[in-house]
C-alpha cells in the first residue's frame, strides 16, 4: 500500500481527524451499528459491572454498553472520535485519549472489554492483548469483532495471539451482519482465567 493511501485511511478510519476524519465516523456509525450492537449483546453486561470501550468511533456501541453496565469507559486515539461519541453518550461515559496497549486503566480494574472493527489498527497486537489482559478482572471476559476481510492475520491466528497473553476459553467465530453490502465480521471471545 502507498504511503500517501495509508495516511489518508489513517486519517479517515484509523486515527479520524479533519474532514477525511468526520466523513470516516459517518461511515462507521452507519456500517458498524449492526455489529457493535451485536457484540454488546453478546457480552451480557450486568447492571454492576464495569465496562471498557476500545476505539468507539462514533459512540454507538458505546452508547449501548452505557446503557447496560454501571461505569462506561472508552479510549480512542482520536479527538475527534472522542468529540463524536461525547456528543452522543453526553456525562454517561468516560473518555480519555488511549488505545488498546495503554487504556490508563488500573490492574484488575473492568469487568469487559468490547472492541468492533479497531484490531486491526492496533500497532501492537500482543501488548494490546497483555493490556486488556491486565485491565481486565479475574473472570473478565474480552470480546473482539472485525471486518474479517480487514484482519491482518486469520481469526484463528488473533485467537492464538490472545492465548499467549493468557486468556483462556477462546472462542472465534463469524457473524454475517444484516443490510446491503455489509462485510463478514470475524468475532472472538476470550475469559481472563479466576486464578
Amino acid at each position: 500500500m502507498s504511503t500517501s493511501l495509508s495516511q489518508m485511511l489513517d486519517r479517515t478510519f484509523g486515527r479520524p481527524r479533519g474532514l477525511l476524519g468526520r466523513f470516516g465516523g459517518r461511515a462507521m456509525a452507519h456500517g458498524n451499528a449492526s455489529t457493535e450492537l451485536r457484540v454488546v449483546e453478546l457480552a451480557s453486561i450486568e447492571s454492576t459491572e464495569t465496562a471498557l470501550v476500545v476505539g468507539p468511533g462514533p459512540g454507538i456501541g458505546l452508547q449501548a454498553t452505557a446503557e447496560r453496565a454501571a461505569r462506561t469507559i472508552g479510549v480512542d486515539p482520536s479527538q475527534e472520535m472522542l468529540a463524536r461519541s461525547r456528543r452522543r453518550c453526553g456525562d454517561e461515559v468516560e473518555l480519555r485519549q488511549g488505545t488498546a496497549d495503554a487504556t490508563g486503566e488500573p490492574d484488575d480494574s473492568v469487568d469487559v472489554v468490547l472492541s468492533v472493527n479497531n484490531v486491526q489498527l492496533w500497532d501492537d497486537r500482543p501488548a494490546g492483548f497483555a493490556e486488556l489482559f491486565r485491565v481486565l478482572r479475574p473472570g473478565g471476559r474480552l470480546l473482539l469483532s472485525s471486518h474479517e476481510k480487514w484482519l491482518p492475520v486469520s481469526r484463528h491466528e488473533l485467537a492464538d495471539e490472545a492465548a499467549a497473553a493468557g486468556f483462556v476459553d477462546l472462542q472465534t467465530w463469524t457473524w454475517d451482519p444484516p443490510g446491503f453490502g455489509a462485510s463478514l465480521a470475524a468475532q472472538l471471545r476470550a475469559i481472563k482465567p479466576l486464578a
